[in-house]
């Protein structure tokens, strides 16, 4: 999204229109099915506490956070309201706390990965030009962004779902520690990401995952 807001020449009007629609996909579709996969896996692994919170559901309002979103718009990635969980209740705690976790960033993977094959099979059938243009521009940019959510959201800092993750397996001493200090690591966090220098990182992980997916889907 920085590139159209800083190089907004190098698109028209139309193209324009069709990379808002994948934010608006983004936001609408892929932070939902995010937040759905992370409260889908929570009730199969025995805790009903997203399920008791209207959790378990599509509709982006349940979902949605104003700061979160604002970051996918003026970043390409940000975040949800986090699903609430109790582990307590999970049948096998370390089991129930990583596929919980692994969960909603694997969702996004897959619909990167799906967006690219609809896009494969647009292509093969018979078209105008520009309805293949504006096909590839948002079903493209679709795929990029939520290789992007998948691997932001698996940072290890609280509280995203990366620290989940991690503080399966960190001493206990350790976690309690970052815990303590979690909105000061989590402000510093957003504090670098506006920075502008996370995206870089985010971009040279991304890269290799989106090259393998244009070759599953044959459009390497």
């Amino acid at each position: 999204m920085l590139d159209l807001l800083f190089n907004w020449r190098a698109y028209s009007p139309l193209d324009v229109v069709f990379i808002l629609l994948s934010y608006a996909m983004i936001i609408l579709i892929a932070l939902p099915v995010h937040e759905l996969a992370h409260a889908f896996a929570a009730d199969r692994m025995g805790d009903p506490t997203a399920r008791w919170n209207g959790r378990l559901t599509l509709n982006p309002l349940a979902h949605l956070d104003v700061v979160g979103t604002l970051m996918i718009l003026f970043f390409r990635f940000g975040y949800a309201k986090p699903v609430p969980v109790n582990p307590r209740n999970f049948r096998e705690y370390k089991k129930g706390m990583i596929i919980t976790s692994v969960a909603g960033p694997l969702s996004n993977l897959a619909l990167s990965l799906a967006s690219l094959a609809i896009l494969r099979l647009l292509l093969f059938v018979p078209s105008p030009p520009l309805f293949s243009h504006l096909a590839t521009i948002l079903l493209w940019n679709f795929a990029q962004v939520n290789i992007f959510l998948a691997i932001f959201n698996l940072m290890p800092v609280p509280p995203l779902d990366g620290y989940r993750i991690i503080s399966n397996f960190i001493p206990p001493r350790w976690a309690y520690s970052i815990e303590r200090y979690q909105l000061f690591i989590t402000i510093g966090f957003i504090v670098l990401v506006l920075g502008g220098r996370f995206g870089y990182i985010i971009q040279f992980i991304a890269n290799p995952i989106f090259k393998l997916f244009l070759f599953i889907t044959g459009l390497g």
